[in-house]
């Protein structure tokens, strides 16, 4: 063999193909649906699928590709991490559900009182407070007493003769006439009264030898009136208390002692019936029967007493 000559060599050079030098192959992860075969999806898609190199392709479409294999791959991660999330929270039973929601109705319930004792609240704070206002108006009214002033009393007639009981017993009996007068004036300022009174009773040694009575009226507040009552006896027996009113004529010579007795009841109506005062005035005169004073009238306003 002989070595060959430069001449020799380049014209074997240019005799031959030219070849290109061999480019390497680069492979892309395809994105998988199924998360539980991402490992063997991967390794079969990087053994499957080819790519060119960057000599054979443009250096942009290099880094784009890898770009999406890397978003497609922290997608699926975060994905597969909502999933087991959603995996690792408790799981509640139907039926457990349901007795919490019962167990929150009955706090609730518990919380919050029934609507009726909401009206049984509001019916007692009524009730006291309307209580307190009759009390402080019953306690205003109270002071209010009314005034009462006996004026006169006149003898019209006086009789005395002898006569008989109703048994037939024999005594001195007396026959009288007599009109008295009083002023009654309520002291009240917002409420009216009704006035009743017991009989008035004129008596002569505890034996009642005239009567009268005081028909009932009705005084509105700051008023008076000037009443009269007339007070009468007829043919009263006064068995041995007679002896000194006896004369010859009937009429009695010397003065008598007589006393007059009655009770006046008032009523004031301040809130309907609820709050009704009630005032009670007793009054008791002495009165001087003088046979000069008959058909006069007397004054009665030192000789009275007033409880």
């Amino acid at each position: 063999m002989h070595a060959k000559t430069d001449s020799e060599a380049t014209s074997v050079s240019a005799s031959s193909p030219t070849r290109s030098p061999r480019r390497p192959v680069y492979y892309v992860q395809s994105p998988s649906r199924d998360s539980s075969h991402d490992g063997e999806k991967t390794t079969n898609s990087f053994h499957s699928t080819p790519v060119l190199s960057p000599s054979g392709s443009p250096p942009h479409s290099h880094s784009s590709l890898d770009r999406h294999s890397r978003q497609s791959s922290s997608s699926r991660f975060s994905g597969s991490r909502k999933i087991l999330r959603k995996s690792l929270k408790p799981w509640k039973e139907p039926h457990a559900i349901e007795e919490e929601g019962l167990l929150d109705m009955e706090d609730s319930q518990n919380n919050t009182l029934p609507r009726r004792c909401y009206y049984l609240a509001f019916l007692l704070a009524f009730v006291l407070l309307f209580s307190f206002f009759a009390l402080v108006l019953w306690g205003a009214s109270k002071p209010m007493k009314p005034e009462i002033t006996m004026k006169s009393i006149k003898f019209d007639h006086v009789r005395v003769q002898a006569g008989s009981d109703s048994t037939g017993v024999a005594t001195d009996m007396i026959t009288m006439n007599s009109t008295v007068k009083f002023t009654y004036r309520n002291t009240g300022t917002f409420f009216g009264v009704h006035v009743t009174s017991t009989p008035v009773d004129l008596s002569y040694s505890e034996i009642r030898i005239a009567s009268g009575i005081m028909h009932k009226f009705y005084q509105s507040r700051k008023s008076q009136r000037t009443m009269s009552v007339a007070v009468m006896g007829n043919k009263i027996p006064l068995y041995g208390s007679g002896a000194s009113l006896s004369s010859s004529t009937g009429v009695p010579t010397i003065p008598v002692q007589l006393t007059l007795n009655l009770v006046v009841r008032s009523r004031a109506y301040v809130l309907g019936k609820l709050v009704k005062p009630k005032f009670y005035k007793k009054i008791a005169c002495y009165i001087t029967l003088d046979p000069k004073n008959i058909n006069k009238p007397l004054s009665l306003k030192k000789s009275c007493t007033y409880d």
